[in-house]
């Protein structure tokens, strides 16, 4: 394929999935990290053990000057761009509207919306002979998220304006954006709400009567970046077990 797939927050979870599974469909991955270099290296690791081509590239996207080092890393060592997945977001303990701090809105909306502003702007500017953006958005964008994550919520729904926006923008310049908004998926972001059970909690009230797996959400990323999709902009899947 020789084309590049650029993973924000790739280290873990959705991202780690979906490196993996991209490197299997013939992607040169860029699988990007903050902190964890040691979960991004076992990813490449095992990317390059079954002939795939991948780099680890540690860089901060909640600044500008991370974005643009990430994304002059991958011009330098991979080769062209060809999508992006805006996957790296956060949340924090759970709280409601009227106990919740302005710092802590800060992080969440320069995390999750501000940074993959910047990343489809970086993106855009690199896929002269077209390309596709997924943005992870998450049913909180349509549920508001009350007494638990209303500012992770409000969030995400930032990031969905901008998917339908940027969307209409670049559809003339063969440029596909479209999102995922998976829910209740068994991954690490949990216990950094500060209940790494939330859903075992919770998954009698989704009628499918489980939690997601990344891989299931991976597959819609990837379908959504792939010419299968090539008539779709715009739009988004739901995975959430019919919630």
């Amino acid at each position: 394929m020789n084309l590049t797939l650029l993973i924000t927050g790739a280290s873990r979870g959705i991202g780690a999935a979906t490196a993996k599974m991209a490197a299997r469909q013939g992607y040169a991955v860029a699988v990007n990290y903050h902190h964890n270099a040691e979960a991004a290296n076992a990813i490449v690791a095992e990317i390059r053990e079954h002939g795939g081509t991948a780099e680890a590239i540690k860089a901060d996207v909640s600044t500008e000057a991370g974005v643009l080092h990430l994304f002059a890393e991958v011009d330098r060592l991979l080769p062209p761009l060809y999508g992006l997945v805006n996957n790296a977001g956060i949340l924090e303990t759970q709280t409601t509207v009227a106990d919740i701090a302005s710092e802590r809105l800060q992080r969440i909306f320069t995390a999750n919306a501000i940074a993959p502003f910047l990343c489809c702007r970086e993106a855009i500017q690199r896929m002269s002979h077209g390309g596709a953006i997924v943005n992870v958005s998450s049913l909180a964008a349509k549920t508001g998220a009350p007494h638990e994550y209303a500012d992770y919520a409000a969030s995400k729904a930032a990031l969905e304006a901008l998917t339908i926006g940027l969307s209409k923008e670049v559809a003339a310049q063969n440029i596909r954006v479209n999102g995922v908004r998976p829910a209740f998926i068994y991954t690490d972001i949990h216990a950094d709400g500060g209940e790494p059970g939330r859903v075992d909690r919770i998954k009698d009230s989704i009628p499918m009567q489980r939690g997601g797996r990344p891989e299931e959400v991976a597959e819609a990323i990837l379908w959504l970046l792939s010419d299968k999709a090539s008539y779709t902009t715009g739009t988004f899947i739901d995975l959430t077990g019919g919630k």
